[in-house]
């Protein structure tokens, strides 16, 4: 009985839907939907994240501007790994035999010498057996692994020749 009473039910909101509207308003609400989820992908990705002001200015408390080997180098607040700095390379470079991987994480720090908090991409470098030198674990503005663009405990050696991780580099984008 329940069943009829549904079918009915179901039968004359369609009937009514089919009777006020015509095949191509539903085809071309239909399209409109199609290209409008086509479209979602490319929408800009607000990958600075949110920063948590009161732990990014705890580490910005602690930074320095001048050894950039040290885990409390300022743009290093987001690094996870071995410091490129003290394994051949510099801070934004990796060291000869190991390439940059085309992704990164990113993270917000905070200069210490002008109060600006700065974009920087961590890019991990790849190709050689790991560095073994300066292991640094930076969380400031990290988010967990669903939000994997700004999650620093992922090998980001994706797209590079080879997923063997070396060390972390820190690229300064730009302001945040």
């Amino acid at each position: 009985m329940i069943g009829k009473g549904l079918d009915r039910l179901v039968e004359g909101m369609s009937r009514r839907i089919a009777q006020r509207s015509s095949r191509r308003s539903f085809v071309s609400r239909l399209g409109m939907a199609v290209a409008g989820g086509v479209a979602l992908p490319i929408l800009p990705v607000d990958r600075r994240g949110q920063i948590k002001m009161a732990h990014a200015e705890e580490f910005a408390k602690t930074a320095q501007t001048t050894d950039m080997t040290a885990c409390n180098y300022w743009r290093y607040c987001s690094s996870d790994g071995y410091l490129c700095s003290c394994c051949g390379g510099t801070y934004n470079q990796c060291p000869p035999g190991s390439q940059p991987s085309p992704t990164s994480w990113v993270g917000t720090c905070i200069n210490p010498d002008d109060g600006q908090a700065y974009l920087i991409a961590y890019r991990d470098c790849c190709g050689k057996d790991s560095c073994g030198q300066c292991a640094c674990l930076g969380l400031e503005g990290e988010y967990p692994s669903y939000r994997s663009e700004l999650n620093n405990d992922i090998i980001w050696c994706f797209g590079a020749p080879t997923m063997v991780y070396h060390c972390s580099s820190a690229v300064l984008i730009g302001k945040a």
